[in-house]
């Protein structure tokens, strides 16, 4: 599956435009997602400098995105230069209804996900 991942709130706890402090089990999970054959997309507020230090961070704990802020590498955005929502089959965020669920159930949600298909 094609997964898009927000930044702050689900990566990492809020301290925009700072890089808060990892969330529990994030770089863990996202790695076992890559493992499973997953591409990650990195989908975020972030631009500019602040998007460059949320990639350098990811990079620094063992993540590399499929793409970022874009449905496949390469993409370029529109000409006002504003992302649009990415094409995926799931997005996890934590400004989704209820909040953010934790990495242990996206994990499992994700397991059940792929056994459907």
């Amino acid at each position: 599956m094609k997964i898009a991942v927000d930044f702050d709130g689900t990566i990492v706890e809020h301290a925009y435009p700072a890089i808060g402090r990892e969330m529990r089990g994030a770089f863990q999970a996202l790695k076992k997602l890559q493992e499973q054959g997953h591409q990650l997309i990195l989908w975020t507020y972030r631009a500019g400098r602040t998007l460059d230090l949320a990639i350098r961070y990811c990079q620094q704990n063992g993540i590399e995105f499929y793409a970022v802020n874009a449905s496949q590498p390469g993409e370029r955005f529109p000409e006002d230069g504003v992302p649009r929502k990415v094409d995926a089959d799931l997005y996890i965020d934590d400004r989704n209804v209820g909040g953010f669920i934790g990495w242990h159930r996206v994990l499992q949600i994700v397991e059940e996900l792929t056994k459907k298909a």
